[in-house]
């Protein structure tokens, strides 16, 4: 089942044998299995899937070539932990409303605290090592004066004996000697010996050797055992020309003659004086270059970067144990291998080896052959040394000396040998930079077991390499003999079993700051981090309380090094690839291991068996860092994956398993190849992966189709040439097609590329915005373009502006950002036709009559404009389809910036402000007769009129709704709400004559009062909701905290995370000072008007409207002109922008500041630069694509938090889960009696603000839910006698009442679902938290959508708003109201399925499903009639029986549970009846209660009880009756109440509100024997039924059928 976070999920064990599938949705999937699996794809999208899964590593174990440990080979492999099987199994909920992009709606996740931003793992100035000088100052003949040699004492110099051969030839030999050892450290660099050379040898040689290295290292090694020591002036001695004097040199010459940088090795006595004058010669140097010339030149180190190696300190002098040679640092640095075999036998002598000393020489192999003994060990130390390195040094210095040369990284992991070696014989090696000791490290255990090994199996070597010697010359004259066979080292295998262990025992677990967490220094951040706040968080604070990774495995090291071997490389791998999984932080620890070079030689290998892992390690390590893709190009990494996403593999013998997904990453890592790159958009294109994008749109997998959308976005993203292909083959159309796809994150991602056709950047940085359209298409006519532009976003706009995801809408706002920004005329054109219309019907509405505000000014203006086109009828269609569909989407755009959803209201508002800014700055402005010319007049509203309803061509906003925008002392942000009324007031007007002129599909728009006021008329007032502050915005903190009421009502609660703020197109420096926007461009701004009074209209011009119009669009074509003229553009110039360039690029000139429309001979001037003056705010900028990017970055490969046993939300799931089978057990024994039993227990009483219209009680917990008549919602506890949890503000306008509450994913928790009239709903999570005691968990606001579009006719007496009824099993939300349909919403999708016209000329006011079958439900309308609906029929004929009994209201209608398909409904003139579906259509059953009226109707869903309450009227207001009956098969009156209203005179309005035709309501509790009575003041009353000793008569009560009266639950829930 899929994860509630939207994101797959699996059981952690990734490539065991044991590791069957766990049905929570996709798992990762990356590894190797056999040919011949099957392929398992999903067939839906979104996150509803269950997928059932094997091991897809080996599916096959018995002809698997891992073995079991116990058989010495192959894969040690961990079975499954035997204490898990002792926790339960928990059946999956499913719930709803809970994935991923509920929580951050496609935005990415802030940083986590827990996981700080490492340093970057590469190196900044990486210097190679290219020469070096070894300087030998032997003199064997005379021994230094001031050295004392013990009798015996060490002779071998370079492993040579010179008393075995004449001087010169000795001296030669070990010169000879150095240099092979030095190459056998690093063979790519040329060494030059010298010989006990003069200060002048050394001193030419030095200064060539910095010749040649130029800037890159040079190597300086001093041997000075036939010297005197150095001084303690930092002094070397070398010798004269005739060898008769020993010279000193300054170690300040030696510096100037090699330059820098350099690495120093010093093997002398007392070398630790070098090695501190140097560091002090060096910083003198360094200091003085930095006073005089303010630092070194560009290409030259610091001296202070050199690099130095010292045998000993100051006081110490070099050992001469006979035994060992006298360049025994020499020895340790270049020889590695010998001395530690050497040293190895003389401090083991103890244990009984067959072999001498003499042996330790003669291993056969070779260094660089791993198969061979001696390449083997010298494997194992390397990887020794770079573990103990990692484990010991700070992350840069591991970096600076492991990591940035080979030269440097050998001399320094051979150094740490030295130490141990050394500092047993009282020597202390040391170096600078200077490191912490390293010789007592417990891997140096693991390296003397691997040398032990390896010296027990020398003499049967040698026997065996002796006697095949013989065999080959002839001589061997025994008997036939088997060759001695090496048995390779467990060390590799052991440690790779750690690691694993490490991975599998709680490596993925979190802990708090520690010995045991990740180790931090400052020097591991990264710049931006507060390091002081990081590594010393305040007490209490969000650091402080975090919860840290685990610190790393010490073999991480080790597995880098196994990459190198066939053998043991693909464990190596997938335990890499787990360790990866755990975070961004192990992806960090592994790149700065040293990881990526190895992974792209891998790329190289044709090995198939590897693939899925490198596509999964490469895809975690680009989502990490992305930087890597220039190195993936550069090594043609990016043909590999190209190879695997193009593959068509036929499924019954697959080689890579889940092909799907593993195609997904592939895709995912070629987009990140392409993003911002043109050189990797090219070469993706060259290897046709656009082509295999396109194929891979129509797969099953819903990821692999997102990603494929996402991958083609970056592929075109500002590359006209690849855009050009893509028209060739309509993939605007294919993506256009799959708007309607299942999975909300597909159709997001179609609209993100989309968009990126359309100009918007799919970039990082917020500074690239993108532009030029879809480029300059110069294959395409200019008109031809156009349509291809306007087709693409009305098809975008049409398909998605009602899409049930705020994120996909989002993405629509972004998209047509692109098209305004482009065709910005046109926009103002369509703007001005509004802005006339609406202003013309406003009058007409207020009862204004004559005045040139009526004049038509519209239909003659575009009568003019189609007549100058002349007979060409085909251009005058072709525009006027053109006009038609961008007025389409501007409209679309107004109700986008009215849109329920905080986010995408702000962005649409940004949008659709910069249109009307442009609006005012144009001619149109001063037009004569315009009624721009006029400020706007309020909007009169009738609250308290029995009908002050929102029209369906009305788009309900209020202040409560509005966007957050930023708030300006001297310009008000531009508000859609209408001015002048009350506050909260928000009545809008729209356009009809327009709207039916010039489109269809346009159901509602805004009222343009409020904007041009806010542009025209800037005041300090500030209307609506107020900005929340960047944290709340930013942070989702901005959610309901305080008590206060004035704080809690303020505004509704703010999702969790929003990013996104409104921008306002008037630059700050136009806010500062006085502006008018009706001043000629060009001119100084002239003080703008403050009041009506102060108001001066502007002189008219002489043109027409037809002439702006005309101006205006040539305006935009010469625009377009521009951009063919500029001709294709890479992405690179495409983002080069001045981030003041409005709307610029490269090859397109600015609007002229004045454009001229000439008809005859006459010259009109209006005045143009549309937009000019605004700030390029404009297209706007997606986050899309990054919160794709996180899947990558998530962990995959082991259980979600909350299914992981033990854990915290693991013991809540289950206590959850037995605790509400214990209440559906309980309860259904109590639904048994409780038809027969009296309801007047009192629980408690509350007291809400207002009447409570709406009430809903929690299914498991003690919460309750209440509306009142306005928008604001309370949340109770009633088992606290009736305390109150929390209060918030719902959002919609006040006199579009909320009317309909309910709880989903009770079994979980629940979230709130709240449908207002303006057909608007929300949910909330956190809603039952209590604010006083949990803010850490305040109300936030998960989704928001237009559930209902067409709202009521104007024909209709009144409405019911919205009516809603979930269905948790299937998923679905049905909604109706003050429509002529029913529509089916899908919560997985987040799309409507199906809609059901009601055939009814009154509103839906009440909705039931049957929840045995979710294929039936039944609504009642305004005029009495209940229509029962089929949803397994078609649409148009799903009505499949019709109950007109009823002459009234329909109040309320309930499906009995568990009984013959019986319903029950009530009216409001009193009736309560009861029908048989599969009978007549006529009720079997009626009750006349309440003459008067009914005002609340409810019945139990596990009892057959129902509850009427009588209507609150002019004659009887004092009280209200409440009478509660049982069902048959006795039909008879339980308890009858009289609770009083508490009004003071009779009530003035026959309901609170205008869409709920009731003074109060009631609410059975889904489960308890409890029902709630809400009053019209307020008054909260539970009452509960008196079960008494309900248990002795169970048994006597008659059972009606098979099903048990309690309903339907699962079948262990009652049988027990």
């Amino acid at each position: 089942m899929a994860a509630p976070n939207g994101r797959p999920q699996s059981n952690g064990h990734y490539p065991h044998d044991d590791w069957h599938g766990h049905p929570r949705g996709r798992q990762p999937r990356s590894v190797e299995a056999d040919e011949g699996e099957d392929s398992e794809t999903d067939t839906q999208g979104s996150t509803s899937h269950i997928r059932q899964h094997r091991n897809i590593y080996n599916p096959n174990p018995q002809s698997s070539n891992h073995r079991h440990p116990d058989d010495g080979q192959g894969t040690h492999l961990l079975r499954p932990i035997p204490s898990l099987s002792s926790f339960p199994e928990i059946t999956p909920i499913i719930p709803h409303w809970t994935s991923k992009r509920h929580l951050t709606a496609g935005n990415p996740s802030p940083p986590n605290p827990a996981t700080p931003t490492l340093a970057s793992w590469r190196i900044k100035d990486k210097v190679k090592s290219a020469h070096g000088v070894i300087c030998a100052c032997l003199n064997t003949v005379v021994d230094p004066p001031d050295v004392v040699k013990t009798n015996p004492c060490a002779v071998w110099e370079a492993w040579l004996d010179p008393r075995t051969t004449t001087t010169k030839k000795a001296l030669q030999m070990i010169g000879q000697n150095l240099q092979t050892q030095f190459e056998g450290v690093n063979n790519r660099m040329k060494y030059k010996v010298l010989c006990d050379p003069s200060v002048k040898e050394t001193r030419k040689f030095s200064e060539t050797l910095r010749r040649l290295a130029k800037q890159e290292r040079a190597l300086f090694y001093y041997n000075g055992h036939g010297v005197p020591k150095p001084t303690p002036r930092g002094e070397l001695w070398f010798f004269n020309d005739d060898y008769s004097q020993y010279i000193p040199v300054s170690l300040v010459d030696l510096q100037t003659w090699l330059g820098s940088p350099c690495i120093y090795v010093w093997d002398c006595s007392a070398a630790g004086h070098l090695l501190s004058n140097f560091v002090d010669f060096a910083r003198v140097r360094d200091d003085e270059m930095q006073q005089k010339h303010g630092g070194y030149p560009e290409g030259f180190a610091p001296f202070s970067d050199s690099m130095q190696l010292a045998a000993c300190l100051a006081d110490e002098q070099l050992p001469m144990c006979p035994e060992l040679p006298a360049d025994l640092f020499t020895s340790c640095l270049t020889s590695p291998i010998d001395i530690a075999l050497r040293y190895h036998f003389l401090t083991h002598q103890q244990l009984p080896l067959p072999c001498d000393i003499d042996m330790t020489s003669q291993i056969p192999g070779d260094l660089r052959d791993r198969r061979t003994p001696l390449g083997e060990l010298n494997w194992i130390l390397t990887s020794i040394t770079d573990t103990i390195a990692w484990t010991t040094f700070s992350r840069p210095i591991f970096k600076r000396l492991f990591r940035s040369d080979l030269m440097v990284a050998a001399l320094f992991r051979n150094f740490l040998l030295a130490e141990r070696i050394m500092k047993n014989y009282k020597c202390t090696p040391h170096t600078h930079p200077p490191l912490p000791a390293t010789n007592t490290h417990p891997m140096w255990e693991s390296w003397d077991l691997a040398v032990e090994r390896v010296l027990r199996q020398m003499q049967e070597l040698l026997e065996s390499k002796a006697k095949l010697e013989q065999e080959e010359d002839g001589s061997y004259q025994g008997p036939p003999f088997t060759p001695f066979v090496y048995q390779p080292s467990e060390f590799f295998a052991n440690q790779l079993t750690a690691f694993e262990i490490w991975i599998n025992r709680g490596g993925s677990a979190l802990t708090k700051r520690g010995p045991a967490s990740l180790p931090l220094s400052p020097s591991d951040l990264a710049e931006d981090v507060d390091v002081e706040k990081i590594l010393h968080p305040p007490p209490g604070s969000d650091e402080d309380l975090s919860l840290f990774p685990r610190k790393p495995p010490d073999q991480l090291p080790i597995v880098l090094q196994v990459l190198l071997s066939q053998t043991h490389r693909l464990r190596a791998l997938i335990l890499l690839s787990q360790f990866m999984d755990l975070g961004p932080w192990a992806v960090q620890l592994a790149l700065t291991i040293g990881i990526f070079p190895y992974v792209q030689r891998l790329l190289q290998a044709p090995n198939q068996e590897l693939r899925p892992v490198l596509i999964f390690i490469v895809a975690r390590i680009l989502a990490v860092d992305p930087s890597c893709q220039e190195d993936i190009y550069h090594g043609q990494g990016y043909k590999y994956f190209a190879n695997v996403l193009g593959v068509t593999e036929d499924p019954r013998y697959l080689l890579i398993p889940n092909a799907s997904e593993h195609k997904a990453m592939c895709a995912f890592i070629l987009s990140a190849v392409a993003r911002d790159y043109p050189s990797g958009q090219t070469a993706c294109y060259r290897e046709r992966v656009f082509e295999y994008c396109y194929d891979r749109l129509d797969e099953d997998d819903f990821l692999l189709r997102q990603w494929s959308a996402l991958c083609i976005a970056q592929l075109w993203d500002g590359n006209d040439m690849i855009r050009g292909y893509a028209v060739e083959i309509a993939t605007q159309d294919k993506l256009i097609s799959m708007l309607t796809d299942s999975s909300p994150e597909v159709r997001a991602a179609c609209l993100f590329a989309l968009g990126t056709f359309m100009g918007a950047s799919g970039g990082r940085g917020d500074e690239r915005r993108g532009g030029r359209g879809s480029g300059s298409m110069i294959a395409f006519e200019e008109r031809i373009h156009f349509r291809l532009e306007v087709a693409l976003a009305t098809g975008c706009t049409l398909a998605s502006k009602e899409d049930a995801s705020p994120m996909v809408r989002k993405e629509l706002v972004i998209l047509l950002s692109c098209v305004v920004k482009e065709w910005r005329g046109w926009f103002v054109v369509c703007a001005w036709l509004h802005w006339e219309e609406d202003r013309r019907l406003q009058a007409l509405k207020s009862g204004g009559g004559g005045g040139r505000i009526l004049e038509d000014i519209t239909n003659p203006a575009i009568l003019e404009w189609t007549e100058r086109m002349g007979d060409d009828e085909e251009l005058v269609e072709e525009n006027s389809v053109l006009l038609s569909s961008l007025y389409t989407i501007f409209c679309a755009l107004l109700e986008l910036s009215v849109d329920p959803y905080p986010e995408v209201a702000a962005l649409a508002q940004t949008v659709s402000d910069y249109v009307m800014a442009c609006l005012l700055e144009s001619p149109f402005a001063r037009l004569p007769g315009s009624s721009l010319a006029q400020p706007p007049s309020p909007v009169k509203t009738s609250y308290g009129a029995p009908r002050s309803r929102v029209s369906s061509m009305h788009a309900p906003g209020s202040g409560a709704s509005a966007p957050p925008t930023p708030l300006s002392a001297r310009r008000r942000p531009l508000q859609r709400s209408d001015t002048g009324g009350a506050p909260g007031n928000t009545d809008q007007s729209a356009t009809a004559g327009a709207g039916a002129r010039f489109t269809s599909t346009l159901r509602r728009t805004t009222s343009l009062a409020g904007t041009l006021v806010s542009l025209a008329f800037p005041t300090t007032e500030e209307s609506g909701r107020e900005s929340p502050t960047p944290s709340q915005s930013r942070l989702g903190t901005g959610a309901v905290r305080s008590r206060h009421p004035s704080d809690v009502l303020s505004r509704p609660p703010s999702p969790n995370l929003s990013l996104f703020e409104y921008q306002s197109p008037i630059s700050i420096s136009e806010r500062d000072t006085s502006y008018s926007p009706y001043s000629h461009p060009g001119s100084s701004p002239s003080p703008a008007p403050t009041s009506k009074s102060s108001y001066s209209e502007p002189p008219p011009q002489d043109f027409m409207a037809a002439d702006c119009m005309d101006a205006l669009i040539e305006e935009d074509w010469e625009r377009l002109r521009a951009r063919k003229r500029a001709g294709p553009r890479d992405q690179h110039n495409n983002h080069q922008q001045h981030p003041g360039h409005h709307g610029g690029y490269e090859g397109d000139p600015q609007s002229p500041a004045s454009s001229y429309f000439s008809e005859g001979t006459i010259s009109r001037t209006v005045g143009l630069g549309t937009g000019a003056s605004m700030r390029n705010i404009l297209p706007l900028k997606s986050k899309f694509y990054d919160w794709c990017c996180e899947y990558f970055t998530e962990p995959q490969m082991r259980q979600a938090e909350k299914d992981e046993p033990g854990s915290v939300e693991y013991n809540e799931q289950m206590w959850r889960r037995q605790r509400n089978d214990k209440v559906v057990v309980e309860t259904g024994r109590h639904a048994i009696v409780a038809p027969n039993r009296p309801w007047d227990r009192q629980v408690c009483t509350m007291k809400a603000q207002g009447p409570a219209l709406k009430m809903a009680f929690h299914a498991f917990d003690p919460y309750l839910v209440v509306a009142n008549d306005t928008n604001v919602v309370s949340v109770w506890d009633w088992s606290q006698k009736g305390k109150r949890l929390n209060v918030f503000n719902n959002g919609n306008p006040s006199n579009a009442s909320i009317t309909s509450l309910n709880w989903i994913n009770e079994d979980v928790g629940g979230l709130i679902l709240v449908a207002s009239a303006d057909g608007v709903v929300r949910l909330y999570r956190n809603a039952h938290k209590d604010d006083a005691e949990d803010r850490d968990h305040s109300i936030q606001l998960v989704s928001a959508f237009r559930a209902l579009l067409e709202l009521q006719p104007s024909n209709w007496k009144r409405g019911a708003g919205v009516v809603t009824d979930w269905s948790q099993s299937s998923g679905t939300l049905l909604v109706g109201g003050d429509a002529r349909t029913i529509k089916l919403w899908d919560a997985h999708r987040e799309i409507s399925d199906r809609e059901f016209p009601t055939n009814a000329e009154s509103p839906a006011t009440c909705i039931a499903s049957d929840h045995d079958s979710s294929a039936i439900f039944v609504a009642g309308f305004g005029d009495g009639v209940m229509r029962v609906f089929d949803t397994r029929i078609e649409e148009g004929d799903a009505v499949v029986r019709t109950y007109r009994d009823h002459s009234a209201w329909v109040q309320g209608v309930k499906w009995q549970r568990g009984a013959h398909k019986e319903l029950v409904s009530a009216s409001s003139n009193g009736e309560v009846r009861l029908w048989d579906i599969r009978g007549a259509n006529s009720s079997i059953y009626d009750w006349h209660l309440h003459p008067n009226g009914l005002s609340a109707f409810d019945m139990h869903d596990q009892t057959r009880v129902f509850a009427a309450s009588s209507a609150i009227t002019s004659n009887n207001w004092r009280s209200q009756t409440i009478n509660i009956h049982s069902l048959r098969p006795n039909p008879h009156e339980l308890t009858t109440m009289r609770l009083p209203t508490n009004l003071q005179h009779a009530p003035q309005r026959q309901f609170p509100s205008n869409y709920v035709a009731s003074q109060s309501s009631l609410v059975f509790h889904p489960n308890e024997m409890l029902l709630a009575s809400g009053g019209i003041d307020g008054t909260l009353k539970i009452i509960g039924c008196k079960l008494g000793d309900y248990r002795s008569v169970l048994d006597a009560q008659p059972r009606y059928d098979n099903n048990t009266p309690q309903g339907p639950r699962s079948e262990s829930s009652i049988s027990s």
